[in-house]
């Protein structure tokens, strides 16, 4: 991804970013409601969604954009796109509702079915992830304007191992994996579960059940670029702009860990 294109990525996202809290730091007035499939929706989600689409377009109006808000093109349509974006204007909704901070913005690029650019934002700790195929993962404090490589160490910490899962959607199978491989464990909301593998604050995120695309896209962008393995609890890879945009689970880990950790997933899952 040219350096010019990431400059302008996080401007858009940054501006995103600054909406979302507007609407969070007003409190109850969040203009909340219900989709149909009685996942909540916010003022802060519909702002996101149309300032992040809309800038896309402007920015590269020959590259499709996909997101969460706006997904019923259909797939005859899309099939053959060579390269989209796949958008989720804000992760973690319930998060946001909660009011614990652990919301964000992800951005992604799709070439033939594979992430190969991630961004996240995390509006409320004032960071921004991004990642390249090939060209390394990095964060952004935009309190101090720094930018610094982040990286998953291929080597298991000292001690026990240590998990990531879902503070909204734990399941009693992520349990039973995080007690068969003795670790440690702690909960996060949204996207962060991949940043904190990507940076070597966990050896793995597994995810049992299903998952929307535009849920890990940017995640499993930034997560390879530092180094970690993405990939379905059967080891494959995930692909994307499928005829429905789901996962049946995946994997997010230390690459050193990944057959030991699928074992035990098949040891559960059979």
């Amino acid at each position: 991804m040219e350096k010019k294109m990431i400059e302008e990525l996080i401007g858009l996202i940054r501006k995103a970013g600054e909406e979302v809290l507007e609407v969070y730091d007003a409190g109850k007035n969040i203009g909340l409601e219900y989709k149909d499939d009685n996942s909540p929706l916010t003022e802060a989600d519909r702002r996101s969604n149309n300032t992040i689409t809309e800038g896309l377009k402007n920015l590269t109006p020959d590259i499709p954009v996909i997101s969460e808000e706006n997904r019923s093109i259909p797939y005859e349509e899309r099939k053959n796109w060579g390269k989209f974006w796949l958008v989720d204007p804000l992760d973690g909704t319930k998060e946001f509702i909660k009011r614990n901070g652990e919301f964000t913005l992800n951005i992604a690029l799709i070439e033939e079915g594979e992430p190969v650019f991630g961004m996240v934002s995390i509006p409320a700790k004032g960071m921004i992830y991004y990642g390249s195929k090939g060209e390394g993962a990095f964060s952004l404090s935009l309190t101090s304007e720094k930018t610094e490589k982040i990286s998953n160490k291929d080597a298991v910490r000292a001690g026990k191992l240590k998990a990531v899962a879902s503070r909204s959607h734990l399941s009693e199978k992520a349990n039973l994996l995080v007690e068969a491989l003795g670790a440690d464990m702690v909960n996060a909301g949204s996207s962060l579960k991949f940043i904190l593998v990507a940076k070597g604050e966990a050896d793995f995120y597994p995810r049992f059940g299903p998952t929307h695309e535009w849920d890990t896209a940017a995640g499993h962008a930034i997560a390879e670029a530092a180094g970690a393995v993405v990939c379905g609890l059967d080891g494959k890879p995930l692909e994307y702009n499928k005829e429905i945009f789901k996962h049946d689970g995946f994997l997010v880990c230390t690459p050193s860990i990944k057959d030991k950790v699928i074992d035990c997933v098949s040891g559960i899952t059979t």
